[in-house]
């Protein structure tokens, strides 16, 4: 199968854990790329209060990645990180290829 480009957005559940947000975004980082998944860009949004409390909830640290993936490691992704208590919320989206220079 072929590479597809993905932007992939994290709400991260940091309660309690103010201090080491740059840690869990390494750590995720650490898990992308363990899975060979190529990383083309971090963008680290900021800390935001949810409209409504979402499973006790009322903010989380929302994260944005831009990968280059099959998707049956989307799909391993996103099994994995059901199970990370980290990880509030996650969404994908399949991007358009980017054009190339001439």
């Amino acid at each position: 199968m072929t590479k597809r480009r993905y932007e992939v957005l994290l709400v991260l559940n940091t309660k309690g854990k103010e201090e080491s947000v740059n840690d869990l975004i390494e750590t995720v980082e650490k898990q992308i790329k363990a899975d060979k998944i190529e990383l083309e860009q971090t963008q680290r949004l900021e800390k935001r209060h949810f409209a409504y409390v979402s499973r006790k909830q009322t903010s989380g640290y929302y994260v944005n990645f831009i990968v280059h993936a099959e998707p049956a490691q989307i799909e391993a992704l996103q099994s994995k990180w059901k199970l990370d208590s980290v990880i509030h919320l996650q969404h994908y989206q399949k991007l358009k290829p980017v054009a190339q220079a001439a």
